[in-house]
């Protein structure tokens, strides 16, 4: 795990939120946020390699730049690249940092808590031997979502302040690509960065 920016402290219980941030959005930062109430460090990851898709149009780099300026401007954020991309192997380079005591708690939405919890893990770990090494933090999207009771101890509801269900990196892209207002969608701090690379 590469540190770009790393907040201050020794934290206990780390929030994970990570993702492609093609590009970084307010629902991405208010997601972060809130999970502060619950975790005392949040780091938004990127993986150097995705499993399952390549980076497109915007790289690594440029997109990293754009979390560390929102991780820069808000304490408790931290930005870091990830060797793994998958949550298994993100927690596992989390504790090589954070020591053994940490616990990893992963954020992410509805959708995404769908697709994580009813893949097929096929010739992998089932989802319930790696909830053993991190939780998730599930933030309603698009409708709320309730864990299967067997799980409800490592998957937990995350409270967000405001309405984000129509803020999504697609959208932004979508509205720069027609010309359309967008600049509401993303942290104000990044919006002109944001244009010269996906304009």
């Amino acid at each position: 795990m590469e540190f770009l920016v790393k907040a201050a402290g020794n934290p206990r219980r780390v929030g994970v939120l990570a993702g492609s941030f093609h590009p970084i959005t307010r629902a991405h930062e208010a997601l972060a946020q809130s999970a502060l109430s619950v975790v005392d460090e949040v780091v938004l990851a990127m993986p150097r390699r995705f499993p399952h898709k390549e980076y497109e149009r915007v790289g690594l780099a440029d997109r990293m730049e754009l979390v560390s300026r929102v991780a820069q401007a808000n304490p408790g954020f931290s930005a870091a690249i990830t060797e793994g991309g998958l949550f298994i192997d993100m927690a596992r380079e989390a504790r090589a940092v954070y020591g053994p005591d940490a616990e990893f708690w992963f954020l992410c939405g509805r959708d995404a808590a769908e697709r994580i919890i009813g893949w097929d893990y096929t010739g992998d770990r089932p989802i319930e031997e790696q909830l053993r090494e991190f939780g998730l933090l599930v933030a309603d999207r698009q409708g709320r979502f309730d864990a299967p009771l067997h799980l409800s101890d490592r998957v937990m509801r995350l409270e967000l302040t405001g309405e984000w269900n129509d803020v999504s990196a697609t959208e932004v892209r979508r509205r720069i690509a027609e010309g359309s207002d967008w600049r509401e969608l993303v942290p104000e701090r990044v919006a002109d960065r944001i244009a010269a690379l996906y304009a």
